[in-house]
């Protein structure tokens, strides 16, 4: 884990509202899909969650992709090539990728989550078919980014403006209906979640999921992002997203 602030390398709007910032920071390329880091904003007590999208070892940097949502994002979206941000990571587990060499994967991302599956996907290639899930054709991101990995990638929106009409759970379902895999990986809004879980399990199929929760410290000293997750006994208890996970197996969360 790093701490520090590092310089913005590039800054750029993928779509309306939706922002990637590539970050100088030594330390970037020990991160695992999947986890993130904690980005201090101007003015704001509490550092924000972002996941890290993919690392770049050559520049020794990393990028992260968020939505501005609230008076933090909006200062972060602000930020331009060479402005110091002030960053504490890499936080988290990130998800399981042992034997991405010869397994099959299915990827399926709603919205803001789909950034934090890229660079998982790119360790499966070919092997892995991306599920993208969006409200409009506007607001589609990282297509070709998915697409440069190998993975077949497939595209569901609400209005039906861009590959299939309806929920990119269907397309999961569809997709399982047709062949089987090794694991599913997942990230998006929890509903999403919890059908893409449920789909997997109807399929026998093992699921990992990366769940979005509001954030404080990052580390685990408070109980801000305290999820229930059930146990292998099948107690429940409730354990920290930001340290225990964010990626926990779809199976043990109770939703």
């Amino acid at each position: 884990m790093e701490f520090g602030r590092f310089p913005v390398l590039l800054r750029r709007e993928l779509a309306k509202g939706v922002i990637e910032l590539w970050i100088t920071c030594p330390n970037a390329v020990n991160a695992a899909p999947g986890q993130f880091v904690g980005i201090l904003c101007e003015g704001m007590p509490l550092r924000r969650p972002l996941s890290i999208c993919r690392t770049d070892e050559r520049n020794h940097a990393f990028c992260v992709v968020f939505e501005v949502r609230g008076a933090g994002t909006q200062w972060l979206a602000a930020r331009g090539k060479g402005e110091l941000l002030d960053v504490l990571g890499p936080l988290g587990s990130g998800f399981d990728l042992s034997g991405c060499e010869s397994k099959s994967a299915v990827f399926v991302g709603g919205g803001i989550g789909a950034p934090p599956l890229l660079a998982a996907a790119q360790r499966f290639g070919s092997r892995a078919d991306v599920l993208l899930g969006f409200r409009t054709a506007a607001s589609v991101i990282l297509l070709r980014d998915f697409a440069g990995t190998g993975a077949h990638v497939f595209i569901a929106t609400d209005d039906g403006s861009a590959g299939h009409r309806g929920l990119v759970t269907e397309l999961l379902g569809a997709r399982l209906d047709r062949a089987p895999c090794d694991i599913v990986y997942a990230c998006g809004p929890k509903p999403m979640l919890s059908a893409a879980a449920e789909i997997a399990a109807a399929h026998g199929v093992r699921c990992q999921v990366s769940l979005e929760e509001r954030m404080a410290c990052g580390v685990g000293a408070c109980l801000c992002c305290a999820s229930k997750i059930r146990d292998a006994s099948g107690g429940e208890h409730y354990r920290h997203v930001c340290k225990d996970g964010p990626v926990f197996e779809a199976d043990q969360v109770v939703f």
